[in-house]
């Protein structure tokens, strides 16, 4: 049996979940609340010293970092597969995929938002202005990447690991109100995944510990 280690609305959780999904495997799924700041927990940390979600349990091992946790799968249950077979296709794929986890999602995540709250004194607009000011530009990117490799997915007519992630990254952005009117190719991935029964199991709003 595979647990997983998440939260309802973590876009790391959810990158997870897609795949899993998508591998047809069949998990636990074990919440943490990071609002209550469960993650920090002593027990939860023996497990994922981080402090973070996901954290994904299989046979004795435990693994962290989605990125990491989607490459597993893919070498563990290669079909479907979530990566292309041509090496520099491949590279695209991750390209996509590193652009959203490393350079967009670190920026926005609660942790960060909360110390631009806590330790800055920003207000609610002030918050919406930062996600929005490092969004446009990773998302203008990614929309030119998907005009040039891009069909019914980020890479080509079925699911990669770059979906994975950016599924939940669109949500990230309108949460916090960020205009995508200026990226239809981005907003027509997110309606074709939207009607997807992988994508649409892995939502947050489906999830059992969702508000």
């Amino acid at each position: 049996m595979i647990t997983l280690h998440g939260y309802w609305r973590s876009g790391a959780s959810w990158r997870v979940r897609i795949a899993l999904n998508l591998k047809a495997r069949e998990y636990r799924d074990v919440a943490h609340d990071l609002r209550r700041g469960e993650q920090a927990d002593a027990a939860y940390c023996a497990i994922n010293p981080q402090a973070m979600v996901p954290a994904l349990i299989v046979d004795d091992a435990v693994l962290t970092q989605s990125l990491a946790m989607l490459e597993w799968l893919e070498e563990r249950y290669p079909d479907p597969p979530l990566l292309p077979a041509d090496p520099t296709a491949r590279a695209h794929v991750r390209g996509i995929a590193l652009t959203v986890a490393c350079d967009l999602h670190p920026l926005g995540n609660l942790r960060v938002l909360n110390s631009l709250r806590q330790d800055l004194g920003a207000d609610e607009d002030q918050v919406r202005a930062w996600i929005a000011r490092w969004a446009a530009p990773g998302f203008a990117a990614i929309e030119t990447l998907i005009a040039r490799h891009g069909g019914r997915f980020a890479y080509g007519d079925t699911p990669t690991i770059a979906d994975c992630c950016l599924i939940p990254q669109i949500y990230a952005a309108r949460r916090f109100g960020v205009d995508l009117k200026d990226f239809p190719r981005i907003r027509a991935i997110d309606a074709h995944c939207a009607h997807l029964p992988a994508f649409e199991r892995a939502h947050p709003a489906n999830q059992p510990d969702a508000d």
